[in-house]
């Protein structure tokens, strides 16, 4: 069983969480994103697996980071991840003493 420590990174994002996941097993998460200021924010965000030598096994199925993201001042809503970790990672000896996995997002706007 691993731990899935999901951070965000920009004014965007609220939510931390951990997730325990089992490699094979599919597994369903959810970041919440605020748009605190006083105009409509539109951007993408990109992700990041850490340690990296995990982020081969790390599948994403569905994720918001696949599409842009409009929020209308004041909204927050919560957004989807749908993963799980390749079976093959427990086999792996590189992976000996791999027990979290980081899934970091970071927002860049698109439009102003």
């Amino acid at each position: 069983m691993l731990m899935l420590l999901m951070e965000c990174h920009g004014s965007l994002f609220l939510r931390r969480e951990r997730v325990k996941v089992k490699p094979g097993e599919s597994a369903l998460a959810f970041y919440t994103a605020e748009n605190r200021s006083s105009a409509p924010i539109t951007g993408v965000s990109t992700y990041n697996v850490a340690p990296m030598k995990a982020a081969i096994y790390f599948n994403k199925i569905q994720c918001f980071c696949f599409e842009e993201q409009t929020l209308l001042p004041g909204e927050q809503i919560d957004m989807p991840v749908f993963f799980y970790i390749d079976p093959e990672f427990e086999t792996d000896p590189k992976m000996d003493g791999v027990n979290n996995i980081v899934l970091s997002y970071t927002f860049f706007k698109v439009k102003e």
